[in-house]
Order: structure tokens, then C-alpha cells, then sequence
């Protein structure tokens, strides 16, 4: 992805969270500057990887496979600060964040906003494929119980409580607009948590042909 791409991303999300009256941490406005010399103050948010992230997956196609985050708070395994995690994400209609499912984070995805969110699920087997079982899942603290592959439709305020090993790839419906989603969550571990049903890129290789507008969550150990 081109940084120039990020940056627009960047700004389209700003302004989406703000017609949507959610408000980030200070910080989520700090320019490329304000961020030098700043590890000693803020170690928990660079080691931590909360801010900005924005992804194709590898893609090359951030509209039809990507997906825009900010993890406002997250803790650490080996420190167990916090054993929680918590992001703000959003979808374009048919925007797709990719198969995958987690080996120990359970998760909360809410629709806080916006647009309805296509869910599709699966168990994984012992051979991480997908498996034709049927999926208990809990929407709302409801028990509820689908077909392997059924999509699911979670329309703003509703949410789904993911548990590990359970495949999960998402999306917003077409012709209801751009999905607002909330992740709240065990730790937030993506070097060692996340399994996707195909290869793909996590964090994208940046062509930096501009000057980041905010730093990116994998830019922390490149420039600061």
C-alpha cells in the first residue's frame, strides 16, 4: 500500500468515528513529530501496538479485502498488565476481513454503527481446515447454533461472541452502508494468535511516496 492510501484511509475513518460521536484517545492525533522520543512515556501504547492499522491482507485490493482498526487499549501475555484488549473498526459494504480464527482469544464483535455486518463461520478441524460441523456461537448471550459456512447478519447493536478455533470472515452487507465494529476481547496477540485460512499479509508493506499523516501500529519499530 502506498502511504498516501494510508492516509486517506486514515482521514475517511476519522470522520466516520465522528459522525458516529465516537471519540479517540488523545493521541490517535499525534503527528509523525510529536511521536520522536516519546518511548519512555508511552511504552505501553508502542509495545503494546495500540493506534493505528490499517491492512489489504496482502491484497493489494484494500476495498475489496482490508480492513481499518485502532486499538484503543490492549495488554501483554508475558507482562499480564492487562488481560484484555479493546478495538474500533470499520468495513465498506463487501470489504472483506479475510478466514481466519484465533488459538487462544476469545472475542466480542459489535456492530456499534452504521451498516449491517455479514459474519460467516466455521469450526476449525485438528488439521486447521474447515469443518462441516454445526457452530454454537452466542449473539447477544443468546445461544445460537448454525450451519458450518451459514452467514449470520449482526445489524447495528447486536454483537457475536467468538471463541478460539472458531473460523470467522466478515463483511459489510450490501447496499446498507459502511459497518462501524467494536472488538472487545482477551489480549490482542497477532504475531502469535491469529490462523487464516489462507496466506496472507497481516501488515502491509508501505510505500512511503509521502510523509505519514499518523503512525501505523507496525510503523512504532521503524521509526521510533
Amino acid at each position: 500500500m502506498k502511504r498516501s492510501e494510508v492516509n486517506l484511509i486514515i482521514t475517511e475513518m476519522k470522520l466516520f468515528l465522528e459522525n458516529h460521536q465516537f471519540m479517540l484517545p488523545e493521541w490517535a492525533e499525534w503527528s509523525f513529530d510529536k511521536w520522536k522520543g516519546t518511548y519512555e512515556m508511552c511504552s505501553e501504547i508502542i509495545d503494546n501496538k495500540l493506534g493505528w492499522d490499517i491492512t489489504d491482507f496482502g491484497s493489494s485490493d484494500f476495498k475489496k479485502q482490508g480492513l481499518a482498526l485502532f486499538t484503543i487499549r490492549n495488554g501483554n501475555w508475558d507482562k499480564k498488565d492487562k488481560m484484555y484488549c479493546e478495538k474500533i473498526m470499520v468495513a465498506d459494504e463487501e470489504q472483506e476481513t479475510p478466514m481466519h480464527f484465533h488459538l487462544g482469544k476469545t472475542e466480542d464483535i459489535i456492530n456499534r454503527g452504521g451498516g449491517n455486518l455479514v459474519i460467516e463461520l466455521y469450526m476449525a478441524t485438528d488439521a486447521d481446515k474447515l469443518s462441516k460441523q454445526m457452530v454454537t456461537v452466542s449473539i447477544d448471550g443468546v445461544i445460537t447454533i448454525v450451519k458450518a459456512g451459514e452467514l449470520i447478519i449482526l445489524k447495528p447493536g447486536q454483537s457475536i461472541c467468538l471463541k478460539p478455533r472458531v473460523y470467522h470472515r466478515f463483511f459489510g452487507q450490501k447496499g446498507n452502508g459502511r459497518v462501524l465494529i467494536g472488538e472487545v476481547s482477551m489480549i490482542n496477540d497477532d504475531a502469535n494468535d491469529n490462523c487464516f485460512y489462507e496466506k496472507i499479509g497481516r501488515f502491509p508493506e508501505i510505500v512511503e511516496d509521502v510523509k505519514p499523516v499518523h503512525l501505523l501500529v507496525n510503523d512504532y519499530a521503524k521509526f521510533l
